[in-house]
């Protein structure tokens, strides 16, 4: 990739836990739909998998996997690899060995869907979520979600979930992952319960931010004592609307999640959280989301959930619509510890290098991100910098 300069904070060494990165440019979990299927929601990562990783990789550079099923019923999408079976696990390792061949590290977005199916992906059972509330507009097979409203979670099932979290990290480690990244971001479950629009529980898992807040906070635990917390990341979103999450105080209440992660134990406090910047949005412009979101004492931002996770020494990265001219002035101001790419790093497998040394990007093409025929299209067929 070249020298690395000693003056530009992208490319300034950090360690993340018992991640050693030589720069701060990382890969952002994008869901790509290319795995092989095997059986009915069960879909094994294949050789053009870790054809996309491997031309990714780079020299202590940090990749994010798409997100990833943890058991056959927290997946919700086709094309979508899980890490619950040998062949997935034995699938993911030909995917580590090709980053690791490069010198890169790679970790394994931990997912579970929650309320974001309908039971024709599900062998017929229904979605799970915190409570009944169903997600507006269709799903992926074109039946209304509202004709399929979830079914609030039991709390035996809560704690059999956290369980298949920890179960799940063992796999990943199994299949050569460097760690794991705990997906409590963009609707989907553990998400679900932050919302205070989404999760009306009046149990122990709903209520207070405390309570809504509980499932994540165990899951970190159950994780971190599973493989160590030196190697467990949090991806959170307190400003997405992403799959009708829209709480009532995204600013204070995430506030507070983030003082109760870092109040956490040494022994599960995890290394890194990874936030998605208020800006971002999936269907409106950041001129639209920005005056959509609810007034706060602040104007939105990512500093004030920083501050209480640096002061008990855990990593910040920053997601959402990042470029090398706004990345470099994030670090630089202290404002996150490393930036994560998504689409850019979709269409420009050398992205670091590109970044380095100020090369022209290649702009990405939306219509192939979730899937396209050949599959290669949008997918390994962009080439890196002659």
């Amino acid at each position: 990739m070249g020298s690395i300069t000693n003056s530009d904070p992208l490319f300034q060494p950090l360690q993340l836990g018992a991640l050693s990165l030589s720069h701060r440019v990382v890969q952002a979990p994008c869901t790509r739909m290319r795995a092989t299927k095997e059986s009915d929601g069960v879909y094994v990562p294949n050789a053009l998998m870790a054809e996309y990783y491997g031309q990714r990789a780079s020299s202590g550079g940090l990749l994010i996997t798409e997100a990833t099923p943890i058991s056959r019923y927290a997946a919700g999408y086709p094309g979508v690899p899980g890490i619950f079976t040998p062949s997935q696990i034995a699938g993911w390792k030909a995917v580590t060995d090709a980053v690791h061949a490069k010198g890169g590290l790679i970790i394994c977005q931990l997912w579970h869907v929650g309320r974001a199916t309908v039971p024709s992906f599900l062998d017929g059972q229904p979605a799970l979520a915190p409570s009944s509330i169903p997600i507006s507009g269709a799903a992926l097979d074109g039946s209304e979600y509202s004709s399929n409203p979830p079914r609030p979670m039991t709390i035996p099932e809560i704690h059999s979930t956290v369980a298949e979290y920890a179960a799940a990290a063992q796999r990943a480690r199994e299949a050569g992952f460097d760690g794991v990244e705990i997906h409590a971001a963009n609707g989907y479950l553990l998400d679900q319960f932050l919302h205070d629009n989404v999760n009306t529980r009046t149990d122990a898992y709903g209520g207070s931010v405390a309570n809504r807040a509980r499932i994540v906070l165990e899951t970190i635990s159950a994780v971190s004592k599973a493989i160590g917390p030196d190697r467990v990341g949090l991806r959170l979103s307190p400003y997405n609307y992403f799959q009708d999450t829209r709480d009532s105080a995204p600013q204070s209440h995430w506030v507070e999640i983030c003082a109760l992660i870092a109040a956490l134990d040494d022994e599960v406090k995890p290394s890194f959280v990874h936030m998605v910047e208020p800006r971002f949005d999936e269907v409106l412009d950041e001129s639209a989301k920005m005056s959509s979101l609810p007034p706060g004492s602040a104007k939105p931002n990512l500093d004030i959930f920083r501050a209480p996770l640096k002061d008990a020494g855990i990593g910040f990265i920053a997601a959402g619509n990042f470029t090398g001219e706004n990345a470099r002035p994030k670090i630089a101001g202290d404002g996150a510890d490393a930036v994560a790419f998504g689409r850019w790093f979709i269409a420009n497998p050398d992205l670091p290098r590109k970044l380095l040394e100020g090369l022209p990007l290649t702009k990405y093409d939306r219509t192939t991100f979730y899937g396209a025929e050949p599959a290669e299209k949008g997918y390994t067929d962009y080439p890196a910098y002659a």
